[in-house]
């Protein structure tokens, strides 16, 4: 039996590599968009992938069905509910799809979505029973799926019980279990796991959100409900729709051309580190790091969908690679990247600005007349803030809060620095003048220092 777990680390997604070797035959579960791996694994075992299976229509990145069923003329298969417009093989609970020894059982498993289904894997050179279930948006390790992307919450909540606790929890206790997202993922809560795997009675024993109670289960699923994010609908319409094979080419552009493309109202995303960022950018640039997990969580944040987006990285390497970023969460109007990264710009003396970066001693010590704005989700600022902070997460920094000083000092700060990072920029593109970067911590320290935290609302 072939079985191996790709996953898209910038995102926390996992896709699935299965089949038989002697067989010589395979089938990829919930593909990401770049599809090269998948086609080196067949080229090296000497299979064919003749099977495309996903789990749902997702929300968070755009499948890679399309290209793997061109490259390969493999069937693609998913849940009847799921609707979509292109050519496929519809499953109902309980199909099976046979390669080789390899059995894969669909379990209809609704809540996250009303098609969600997991796939049970059977190895009948071993044994008649489930070795494996690939969970995808419902089961994962240490938590379960948000239940707000496709219907009303608490209706999606109380589907996801029912699904874990009729079709899922019942299979054996050394039943495996290889989720669609580790830790990092939007499409399920703080408690998941960055571990790859687990197993049914593990997760029986130890999952804190496997309430035996289903009104217990739906409060605490709603309970660690972040928020919803805001391109979700078109990447579901994007997997829905035709298939979508093409990626977006991006053309090398000089600065002269980053200035003109600028001018005429591109957002300039620079996806160096932050520290590079704060000491010279372009003007109005956003800072959304590449080099830490989450730039395309970021930037389908940030971006308008309909607002066409110039890249500047250290290099031509880094513009490229987070082109492949972005369009893996459906950013697809993309005007080109920085040729020869910020050096070909600094090397043409043209304008920069720079954001100064303090540590958390240095804020508390300086605090006097900055105004500091909180960039976390609104659940953390209510369990400890900085006293008289705003709280503004940095996905909603659309234009500069009400009530804050343009002229006057304000500091961003976060957890880490990390969210403060993109924060900072975006108050000073919206007009700040002094802007600080809370680096090397943020809130968390600033209470571990034993300066005064104010909580609740």
């Amino acid at each position: 039996m072939i079985f191996r777990q790709i996953v898209h680390d910038d995102l926390g997604c996992a896709s699935y590599f299965v089949g038989d070797l002697d067989a010589g035959v395979a089938a990829v579960v919930d593909p990401r968009f770049e599809i090269d791996e998948y086609l080196g694994y067949a080229r090296y075992l000497g299979v064919q992938i003749d099977h495309v299976l996903e789990t749902h229509n997702h929300a968070d990145h755009v499948s890679g069905h399309g290209r793997l069923a061109e490259a390969t003329g493999a069937t693609i298969h998913i849940h009847r509910l799921a609707d979509p417009e292109y050519a496929h093989e519809p499953l109902e609970d309980g199909d099976e799809l046979q390669l080789g020894a390899l059995i894969i059982r669909a379990v209809h498993t609704p809540g996250h979505r009303p098609e969600h289904t997991a796939y049970a894997l059977v190895d009948t050179a071993r044994g008649d029973e489930p070795w494996a279930v690939l969970t995808g948006d419902s089961l994962f390790v240490g938590d379960v799926a948000r239940p707000d992307l496709a219907i009303e919450k608490e209706e999606g909540a109380r589907g996801i019980f029912r699904s874990l606790h009729g079709a899922l929890l019942p299979l054996p206790a050394e039943t495996e279990v290889w989720p669609g997202h580790l830790g990092g993922s939007l499409c399920g809560g703080p408690g998941m796991d960055m571990k790859v795997s687990s197993t049914i009675g593990f997760e029986r024993r130890h999952n804190a959100l496997l309430a035996e109670d289903e009104d217990e289960f739906v409060e605490q699923a709603l309970a660690a409900l972040g928020p919803q994010p805001p391109n979700f609908k078109a990447i579901v319409a994007l997997n829905r729709g035709p298939l979508l094979s093409a990626g977006v080419e991006v053309m090398p552009l000089t600065p002269r051309q980053v200035e003109g493309r600028r001018a005429e109202g591109a957002l300039i995303v620079d996806v160096r580190t932050d520290l590079q960022f704060d000491e010279a950018h372009i003007p109005g640039a956003v800072c959304i790091t590449m080099l830490r997990q989450g730039f395309g969580t970021k930037l389908a944040w940030v971006a308008d969908r309909e607002q066409e987006i110039v890249l500047v990285g250290r290099d031509d390497h880094d513009a490229y690679g987070a082109a492949r970023l972005a369009t893996a969460v459906g950013i697809r109007k993309l005007g080109g990247f920085l040729a020869g990264g910020m050096t070909s710009w600094r090397a043409e003396h043209r304008e920069v600005e720079s954001i100064a970066r303090w540590t958390v001693e240095e804020l508390a010590g300086r605090a006097d007349g900055v105004q500091i704005v909180d960039n976390r989700e609104h659940s953390e600022w209510v369990d400890g803030h900085i006293p008289d902070s705003l709280n503004v997460p940095y996905h909603d920094l659309q234009w500069l809060p009400e009530g804050l000083d343009p002229a006057r000092p304000v500091a961003a700060i976060c957890a880490s620095g990390q969210r403060s990072a993109t924060a900072a920029s975006l108050l000073q593109a919206h007009g700040a003048r002094e802007v600080i970067h809370v680096v090397d911590g943020g809130v968390p320290s600033w209470g571990r220092l034993g300066h005064a935290l104010a909580r609740g609302d």
